[in-house]
């Protein structure tokens, strides 16, 4: 039995690396891009709103929180959403609800890398919004729209 719990993860860890393709779409990549600071309360200090409607809510232009080591794979994540609020100053509630979109990429010892989607909600708040966000590139981090800056 465990045999065949070793093949099958054999089987799915090529089948997902070869459906990486050679060459990436994600148009916002920046690995010039300085590393954000951090508050007294550990989330991202952010200063520019976006102006672009695709920034965070597309595939191909997600959130380029910085690549980090795999025990801490999340952190970024939640520096940057902690960071945020709803649009009238509302406290975000917000969970990984799945990975999509390989692309390839040289901060990954596989070659290749997966956005994560997160759902994110607040009280009052007619239906959830999902964001991408990509642990492994980095960009310029800003507001995306529909959301403001925590105080």
């Amino acid at each position: 039995m465990k045999i065949k719990s070793i093949v099958l993860l054999l089987l799915l860890l090529v089948g997902s690396v070869s459906c990486v393709s050679t060459k990436s779409t994600l148009k916002n990549v920046n690995n010039s891009a300085p590393i954000p600071k951090l508050t007294a309360t550990n989330t991202f200090v952010i200063t520019e709103y976006s102006k672009d409607p695709k920034y965070g809510y597309n595939q191909d232009y997600p959130i380029n929180v910085f690549y980090r080591n795999a025990k801490d794979e999340t952190i970024n994540q939640q520096r940057y959403l902690n960071a945020l609020t709803g649009p009238k100053g509302e406290k975000l509630f917000f969970k990984k609800i799945e990975i999509c979109c390989p692309f390839p990429t040289k901060n990954s010892e596989m070659g290749g890398g997966f956005l994560d989607i997160y759902e994110v909600t607040w009280v009052g708040q007619k239906s959830p919004i999902k964001l991408y966000l990509n642990i492994y590139e980095k960009g310029e981090l800003m507001v995306p729209i529909g959301f403001e800056l925590a105080k």
